[in-house]
């Protein structure tokens, strides 16, 4: 993979924006893959991208593992799984744009989902048991088409209402298992090979500073301030799929 300087500076930006998304900010991983569509087409992105995420999980898993809540990773995953095979099945019937103003769109729709259940009330028990097996095939599709999970797991985990730390810890491990059972349908689809996993393996050490870097600021961070960042990403990630489809 030859790459010019402005290449290697954009994805040494992203690599570090993984690693701090792994920190606890959620929503701001898509802001990688975004970096990663101005110098490689869009469906290249999402294979080179992925075994960055993959380092930033395991050092997220080990930092924050511990206070991963597992109801709400396995009343997820199997949902996800779901999801992940249904987008690799799709992945070549689906060009850029129509990935990328679906996933758009489905990330907007959920955050003002959120925004209506903060002005108007809800407890937890209020989702019906629809929420989590939507949630669960929406962010395993977008995550194989776009690694573009992130958000929806921001709307799930705010509707949840759980703790800063706990809120880390469960997206650390979802993420760890999510992104590790991708690996073999990007390999499959030719997105992972030897020369671009050279390429992470030069980024991994950016991540490892950003995870650091992250792992300070959500510590320092209040509730309200975390959940209002996430969502303000997450509804910046789902404005710019759409913009990106709409004048791509």
């Amino acid at each position: 993979m030859t790459l010019e300087l402005w290449q290697w500076a954009l994805g040494v930006l992203a690599a570090l924006i993984v690693g701090i998304s792994k920190s606890g900010i959620g929503g701001l991983g898509i802001l990688a893959v975004v970096l990663f569509t101005v110098m490689m087409p869009a469906k290249q992105a999402t294979g080179t991208v992925l075994p960055l995420l993959c380092f930033g999980d395991i050092v997220a898993s080990a930092t924050y593992g511990r206070h991963a809540k597992w109801l709400h990773v396995w009343r997820l995953f199997p949902w996800t799984a779901g999801g992940v095979v249904l987008g690799w099945l799709a992945f070549d019937r689906v060009n850029d744009r129509q990935a990328q103003a679906l996933i758009g769109a489905i990330i907007l729709g959920l955050v003002v989902m959120q925004l209506v259940r903060r002005k108007w009330g809800g407890h937890e028990g209020e989702h019906g048991a629809w929420f989590a097996p939507t949630i669960g095939v929406l962010a395993g599709f977008t995550t194989l088409v776009a690694n573009a999970a992130g958000p929806l797991m921001v709307v799930y985990m705010l509707a949840m209402r759980l703790p800063k730390l706990d809120w880390v810890g469960t997206s650390a491990v979802f993420f760890l298992l999510l992104n590790f059972f991708k690996v073999p349908f990007m390999v499959d689809l030719g997105l992972i090979h030897a020369t671009s996993f050279a390429f992470n393996l030069w980024l991994a050490p950016v991540v490892l500073a950003g995870a650091w870097f992250g792992r300070k600021l959500v510590l320092k961070i209040d509730q309200r301030a975390f959940e209002n960042l996430a969502l303000a990403l997450s509804l910046i990630a789902g404005l710019n799929l759409v913009y990106q489809a709409w004048h791509g």
